[in-house]
């Protein structure tokens, strides 16, 4: 699934609050940077610490939603690979 599609699923949800929302954002904000900071160059992440970030943010997010859409939690998981690669592609995440 499209990442704009689940970006907008995300906010569209009634299944989290809005301070939740407001915190992943905050969250999902701070690991973009730390991407970027890698593809600028030698970053204070080293990857495999970026890929652990990565899935304790998705797994936060699978949690909050598994239960109230079930449906948005399991897009997400299913799309958890090919987000990973647009973020470690940096033509692709210089697209973003």
């Amino acid at each position: 699934m499209a990442l704009a599609t689940l970006e907008q699923r995300l906010k569209d949800t009634n299944a989290i609050g809005i301070f939740t929302k407001i915190a992943l954002k905050n969250q999902v904000d701070d690991l973009v940077s730390r991407v970027r900071a890698h593809h600028d160059g030698p970053g204070n992440a080293t990857l495999s610490q970026l890929r652990q970030a990565y899935d304790q943010l998705l797994a936060r997010v699978h949690g909050l939603l598994k239960d109230g859409d079930p449906a948005l939690a399991n897009a997400i998981m299913a799309s958890r690979e090919s987000i990973w690669v647009v973020l470690m592609d940096p033509v692709k995440f210089a697209k973003l």
